[in-house]
């Protein structure tokens, strides 16, 4: 299985999705597995994509929260931060490392 061939089936999900979108889900697809073959059974490629799409989706809502609290320090003194606001960029740290590991492929992420 090539790259045109998992984007045709990703197209297929997500009819409505523009190229960028297409290929992200692609890229995700295809690091979510060892071997990219994996991707031609359909029952494989399916529950790789509920996965996929269920981390993707959880990252993404945590980057919105932390983003809007990382909004909120852009105010502050950082000399004058609370233990609770350290949390919160220790947080941010977490969700963006996430997010990383999403999208490079993360063998500790890896569905098949």
């Amino acid at each position: 299985m090539n790259f045109i061939a998992i984007a045709k089936r990703v197209e297929k999900q997500i009819p409505y999705a523009d190229a960028l979108e297409i290929a992200r889900m692609c890229t995700l697809m295809c690091g979510a597995v060892r071997d990219i073959a994996t991707l031609s059974d359909d029952k494989k490629f399916l529950e790789i994509w509920d996965e996929v799409n269920l981390r993707l989706q959880a990252a993404t809502d945590q980057h919105v929260a932390v983003s809007e609290e990382l909004e909120a320090l852009t105010n502050s003194d950082p000399q004058d931060f609370s233990s609770e606001q350290i949390w919160v960029l220790v947080r941010s740290i977490k969700v963006q490392n996430q997010l990383l590991r999403l999208y490079v492929g993360d063998p500790s992420l890896e569905m098949g």
